[in-house]
């Protein structure tokens, strides 16, 4: 069963990754919660924060999770993920 849960993580992560490479909003913000909650991929907050930060402009939700996962991040940690998504580009 925990196998068949992780398979279908890495699938919905791969999913998410393609539609928010390519400047999907609700992909972006949903890349970003499996970052923050560690669902299919390494939990790291500089990633979730990037992600979040994409998503802003097309999800309402994107702000607030953006706000408290930064609560838990260093200003290093926040400056590197807003560089992360400043630099970032759609595929």
């Amino acid at each position: 069963m925990a196998r068949a849960c992780r398979r279908i993580s890495r699938r919905r992560v791969s999913w998410y990754r393609a539609a928010a490479e390519r400047g999907y909003a609700d992909a972006q913000y949903n890349l970003g919660l499996m970052y923050r909650n560690g669902k299919g991929v390494p939990q790291d907050y500089v990633m979730a924060d990037m992600w979040f930060n994409l998503a802003a402009t097309g999800n309402q939700d994107a702000l607030q999770d953006r706000e408290l996962v930064e609560r838990l991040m260093t200003a290093a940690q926040i400056a590197d993920a807003q560089k992360l998504a400043r630099d970032w580009k759609p595929n």
